[in-house]
């Protein structure tokens, strides 16, 4: 069956429309159960209009036991449709649950993204919305016109009261929509720009403490925490004053729909069994709409929480599986590379053209600010905000399959991050644990022997982000992790910024013997003597390339360059 066009819009809303079979199910279900509601008021027509003027036992019992299997036929079309429901709420996790977890994670490295903790609390909501009491609404409401035929069929003025209740409670339905959408969605905006802020620095407690600093955070905090609060209530007015209002409309129905039928009964139109059997059955009419009144707030956190996910997937759709490249060499070209920042006017990287020969060691030099770590993102495709083309091994490295190109790549951020586990899972990458080659990037790094010294070895726990470890030892890790497994491009910013004399040879064997084994590697690095294996130097200043090409060549310019500025220093007046 094709699915009509609102279902192909997006890769959500086509999701939804794969459970269409469960969902026609679970209707169908509905329309049992809901017409065996009426169960309850043919009982009480029986029971006050025929049993007790007949007096017969053998009636009331008959009646009891049919009413009885209604009962347990309507709890087990009930107990289906819920049972239906929750698995369709699994599957839809399992269908989205990789999808959702890819884009929210290309989001989150765009900087500025979604958090990948938001769109899971998205796909939460509405996988609790397909198994809760507002989905049962939906599929009950349609009935409820049935419910009000009965009512006409035992009398023309019951009929038309509950219609009047029944514009009532949808008219509350629509104007507590529209009043609560708004101030809904404000709230859980607030609410959570409020916990990002403090979770984002709670990351650096300990300067906060050393520093006296966590006065002047709580002050932050607070105005927006309060600002939260603010919309929070605001919220929660609305939401209560609607309720207070339908819970006012829900009784006065009772109490009226009794005593039309009392009017009618006096005048001889009812009998009382009706009189009661229909202040029963317009309740059951109106239940499924007091049910949407108050479940509008799930629908209107349901409805923004769609939006948002349709959204992350449609900006970052899923890539080609079938697409498979072959291991790449590790060539790198640059042509016309500009990388910019979210508010910054001038551009970090203005032009850059580069080509780098595949298992050539290219070392990166330049002062503070002039775009080494950007250049560093943008070879290994996690920069965002690049125009221009980086391609590896001839192809845009952003077309790759990230999760099969990953394992050939190796990248030591500045800063470093380590993931809660063991000393082996992060240099494996939290992939398969092969032991040789875990061993075998520790001894690159020079870490074996101070593993061995630990207590359990590999299996040493590092704690929360490597909390656990020295600043040096965290940087030999996550060297080891861009080893793992002789990766074909290693980019390198800064790896020795925190090494002792050690750490330092380490890394120079580490890097000599990549450049043995045909490996591309970017070293970033301030220290003349990471040099030793470079086959060629890049100069960057102020975002642009100053000077590149082999090492001794570039080093001789340098050189050349200094001595013809020193006379013209010595010839400035004291």
């Amino acid at each position: 069956m094709t699915a009509p066009s609102f279902f192909r819009r997006s890769d959500l809303a086509a999701t939804l429309w794969m459970f269409r079979r469960q969902f026609m199910l679970v209707g169908m279900l509905s329309f049992v159960s809901n017409m065996l509601l009426l169960s309850p008021t043919l009982y009480m027509l029986q029971v006050y209009d025929r049993v007790l003027s007949s007096q017969s036992e053998l009636t009331l019992l008959a009646l009891s036991l049919i009413t009885l299997a209604m009962f347990i036929l309507m709890a087990v079309s009930d107990w289906a449709r819920s049972r239906i429901l929750v698995r369709a709420g699994v599957q839809f996790d399992r269908q989205l649950g990789t999808r959702v977890f890819n884009a929210s994670f290309d989001s989150y490295l765009s900087q500025g993204g979604a958090s990948p903790s938001r769109a899971f609390a998205d796909l939460l909501q509405i996988r609790q919305f397909l198994t809760g009491n507002g989905i049962f609404a939906l599929f009950d409401a349609p009935w409820a016109p049935i419910f009000l035929a009965v009512a006409f069929f035992l009398h023309p003025v019951l009929g038309w009261v509950a219609v009047a209740f029944a514009c009532v409670q949808m008219a509350l339905a629509w104007f507590g929509h529209r009043g609560a959408a708004a101030p809904a969605e404000a709230a859980s905006q607030a609410t959570t720009q409020a916990n990002t802020y403090l979770q984002g620095k709670l990351r650096n407690a300990e300067v906060l403490q050393a520093m006296g600093m966590i006065g002047n955070l709580m002050t932050r905090w607070l105005e927006r925490h309060r600002h939260a609060l603010a919309r929070t209530a605001q919220s929660h007015g609305s939401q209560h004053r609607m309720s207070a209002i339908s819970k006012f409309v829900r009784y006065a129905q009772q109490s009226l729909t009794l005593a039309a039928g009392a009017i009618l009964v006096i005048r001889g139109e009812l009998s009382p069994g009706a009189m009661i059997a229909a202040n029963v059955l317009v309740l059951r009419a109106l239940g499924p709409i007091d049910q949407l009144v108050g479940a509008w707030r799930g629908f209107i956190t349901t409805h923004a929480a769609f939006l948002r996910l349709e959204q992350l997937l449609a900006d970052y759709p899923e890539r080609d599986r079938a697409l498979s490249r072959v291991p790449p060499t590790g060539e790198i070209v640059l042509r016309n590379v500009v990388a910019t920042a979210p508010g910054r006017q001038q551009p970090i990287l203005k032009g850059i053209d580069l080509d780098v020969r595949a298992g050539t060691v290219t070392a990166v030099l330049g002062p503070s600010g002039s775009g080494k770590s950007t250049l560093a993102r943008a070879i290994v495709g996690i920069w965002p905000y690049v125009s221009g083309e980086v391609l590896l091994d001839g192809r845009p490295i952003s077309g790759w399959n990230r999760i099969e190109l990953g394992p050939h790549l190796g990248y030591v951020p500045q800063d470093i991050e380590l993931f809660e586990g063991t000393i082996a899972e992060n240099i494996s990458r939290f992939g398969k644990l092969e032991s040789d080659k875990v061993i075998d990037a520790a001894r690159a790094a020079g870490l074996h022997d101070m593993i061995l010294r630990l207590p359990q070895g590999y299996d040493t726990p590092i704690g929360e982000a490597g909390g656990l470890l020295s600043a040096g030892q965290r940087q030999r890790i996550a060297l080891a992790r861009a080893l793992y497994g002789h990766p074909a491009l290693i980019v390198l910013d800064e790896p020795n910024a925190n090494l002792d004399d050690a750490g330092e040879a380490a890394l120079a064997g580490a890097v000599q013997r990549l450049k043995e084994l045909g490996k591309t590697v970017f070293l970033i690095t301030h220290r003349p003597a990471a040099l030793a294996a470079a086959d060629q130097l890049l100069i960057l200043q102020d975002g642009r390339i100053q000077a590149y090409g082999p090492r001794d060549q570039v080093l001789a310019q340098l050189r050349a360059a200094a001595q013809a500025a020193t006379p013209t220093l010595a010839a400035q007046p004291a």
